[in-house]
């Protein structure tokens, strides 16, 4: 039985954009430092000295670091050092997701298509190292879908298993027809569109700049599964699999029965098994109430994640091993999250 990892993540560094072409170098993001002042301090409480500056703005760093990781493991500077560290936790693969690009970074197509060609090459690099244990998910062009499928289809060559999108993309909610051509890459190439917490929208990430990562992140994430079912957009693309990932799932009978509500005030069903129906995957955390979560919404789609080299609510490095002693998960529906369900969400059955 394989133990998935099914949200773990890289920290950019500067060797991330060595793949920019020369013709791209305008666009190299730079790393800056903080030499005066303490009042700014990160999730661990610790002051904040490095900023990414990307596109003329000001990007936190090391603001959701977890320092109980090597910083060689978690910046990908050391493959082996990382996979060594997988063994100890006893997990068979991690699927990878981006930390920087969880918020908003561009807002140009060009800068987009250089800054994403570039992260997924150093992906597919680390992935050549990893002998198939480190799987990542790739960062589509979102305002160049016309060069979206050669991307793609280089980054399912070369190891990804999905395809990273945020809870709100360049202004639109993830039902927009816009995103109508990305589906069918998807379902073309059997990559699942993998939901992870953040914000891809300029006017609500700023909105919420000095809130919680709650409404900034968790609250988008949450509303994506919300539009798209509200809108029927999975049943548009049967082919498609789709995964909320880092929301937690606590949220998810809630949603469900609001959902519910709603679809019988149109004269419509929601079948009793929504996610199973609509290929949707969800991330639970060790806390969630995983009782009451998996009897409102199965245990078929059900995954969980580490959320490795991060710090913050959601991290549990060793999630995967708590899991097994969790009260009231029996021993088979912990089979199901921590292998089963995953293989199939990302294709590595």
């Amino acid at each position: 039985m394989l133990t998935i990892d099914s949200d773990a993540h890289v920290i950019e560094n500067m060797a991330t954009w060595r793949f920019l072409e020369e013709s791209e170098q305008a666009f190299m993001p730079s790393i800056v430092q903080r030499t005066a002042g303490n009042e700014a301090r990160n999730v661990a409480g610790n002051i904040k000295r490095n900023y990414w500056v990307v596109n003329r703005r000001i990007h936190d760093k090391d603001e959701n670091l977890a320092h109980d990781v090597p910083e060689e493991s978690r910046e990908m500077r050391d493959v082996q050092a990382r996979i060594a560290h997988m063994d100890e936790l006893e997990i068979d693969i991690q699927v990878l997701f981006p930390t920087l690009m969880l918020r908003p970074i561009a807002d140009r197509a060009p800068l987009e298509f250089a800054l994403c060609r570039s992260y997924n090459r150093w992906l597919a690099e680390i992935w050549k190292q990893g002998n198939g244990r480190l799987r990542w998910v790739a960062a589509p062009p979102i305002m160049s879908l016309d060069k979206a499928r050669a991307e793609m289809e280089f980054a399912k060559e070369n190891g990804a298993c999905g395809i990273f999108m945020r809870g709100l993309e360049n202004e639109r909610a993830l039902s927009d027809p816009y995103f109508y051509p990305l589906y069918e890459i998807a379902g073309d190439l059997d990559l699942p569109i993998s939901i992870h917490l953040g914000n891809g929208s300029y006017t609500i990430h700023d909105f919420y700049d000095h809130d919680t990562t709650f409404s900034k992140f968790k609250l988008p994430t949450i509303a994506a599964f919300h539009s798209l079912i509200m809108h029927e957009t999975p049943t548009r693309f049967p082919k498609v699999r789709w995964a909320i990932i880092e929301a937690s799932a606590n949220w998810l009978p809630f949603i469900l029965h609001d959902l519910r509500q709603r679809f019988d005030r149109r004269g419509k069903e929601l079948p009793d098994d929504v996610l199973g129906e609509n290929n949707i995957y969800v991330t639970c955390e060790v806390m969630d109430d995983l009782p009451h979560v998996l009897a409102a919404a199965g245990s078929d789609n059900i995954v969980i994640g580490t959320d490795y080299g991060h710090s913050d609510s959601a991290t549990e490095i060793e999630a995967l091993r708590l899991l097994r002693d969790k009260e009231g998960v029996g021993p088979e529906v912990v089979k199901k999250i921590l292998s089963h369900n995953p293989a199939r969400l990302y294709g590595l059955a």
